[in-house]
């Protein structure tokens, strides 16, 4: 079976650094570019966290284009410097990438690549969905064209991490996810009631350190800062895997519990601002949008992620 191809799109970022290494180490995925957006840190970091990461290991053939720094309605952009360094990777340190982002906007490079091969290509959001809301309104067509999408985003039972009600992908673009929910792309959310299951510990870290190797260390290190804010703010000792797990899709999906749901988010302002709610009950009586992960085996996904990172160190 051939692998699948994607395209990740994505703020760079300790989680997003990691579905990049774990997309890489994965046979079931062909990584056919990156495309960057605003969120957890500026989009000029983002975009260089990007490109230094594919160039880390071995990988700069695989395009970058840089998108959207701003979301669709109100400035400044969020920011999660706290949970994720100045840097956007913790501490760790990466060399100035020597590759350039393309020229093409990621708006266009989206259209442009999902337009050329019909129903090939499934795109992983793991930041704000800024560049792929802003794709449709530019080309409706390419709603037909996408094979499948795949969002880390949302909070439907769980609270959310950056308000009570809402989750940071969401909350950082929420006109854009309502785009994007109301398009009528399939769609796979893997939101925090999922991702908060899947918790990497200071001891799946020191065990994965047992190898010697620059992929080891840069789990250790990027994670350092990640891991001192769950724990204080949090209360446990490690961290939630939230961008990786939206591999598990296509890696692992037997470890994933999925509903179909008819999904919305919360653009009406004030305290519900970013909330993402599904109608459980059916009262809307409106069909399902999505299908929505409730439930993981989490150590399983632990499992499989130290796993593909141990084979990934015994390369580089």
């Amino acid at each position: 079976m051939s692998p699948t191809r994607i395209i990740i799109d994505t703020d760079p970022g300790v989680d997003d650094a990691l579905t990049i290494l774990l997309a890489l180490a994965s046979p079931e995925i062909q990584l056919e570019a990156l495309t960057t957006v605003h969120g957890n840190i500026g989009i000029e970091k983002t975009t260089r966290n990007a490109l230094a990461v594919l160039e880390f290991v071995n990988a700069d053939c695989i395009p970058v284009a840089r998108g959207c720094s701003l979301p669709l309605v109100g400035t400044p952009p969020r920011s999660a410097e706290a949970v994720h360094g100045s840097s956007g990777i913790g501490k760790a340190v990466l060399p100035e990438p020597k590759s350039q982002p393309m020229d093409q906007h990621a708006i266009d490079y989206l259209i442009e690549r999902i337009l050329a091969e019909p129903q090939e290509i499934t795109l992983f959001s793991i930041g704000p969905m800024t560049n792929l809301a802003l794709a449709i309104r530019k080309e409706p067509r390419i709603v037909q064209a996408l094979k499948g999408l795949v969002i880390m985003g949302g909070a439907i039972r769980q609270g959310g991490n950056v308000t009570p009600l809402a989750e940071f992908n969401i909350h950082a673009d929420p006109h854009a996810a309502y785009i994007v929910f109301h398009s009528g792309i399939p769609i796979t959310l893997i939101p925090l009631d999922a991702t908060y299951k899947c918790l990497l510990t200071t001891s799946d870290v020191e065990r994965l350190n047992r190898i010697d190797s620059p992929i080891a260390r840069f789990v250790r290190d990027s994670t350092a800062v990640y891991m001192d804010f769950y724990k204080k703010y949090e209360g446990f000792d490690g961290c939630a895997l939230h961008d990786p797990l939206t591999l598990a899709a296509i890696i692992a999906p037997e470890l994933l519990v999925f509903e179909e749901l008819h999904v919305d988010v919360d653009i009406s302002g004030g305290v519900s601002l970013g909330n993402t709610f599904a109608d459980f009950m059916n009262v809307s009586k409106k069909p399902a949008n999505m299908k929505v992960a409730l439930d993981v085996n989490g150590r399983g996904f632990i499992e499989l992620f130290l796993e593909r990172m141990e084979s990934l160190a015994c390369k580089i």
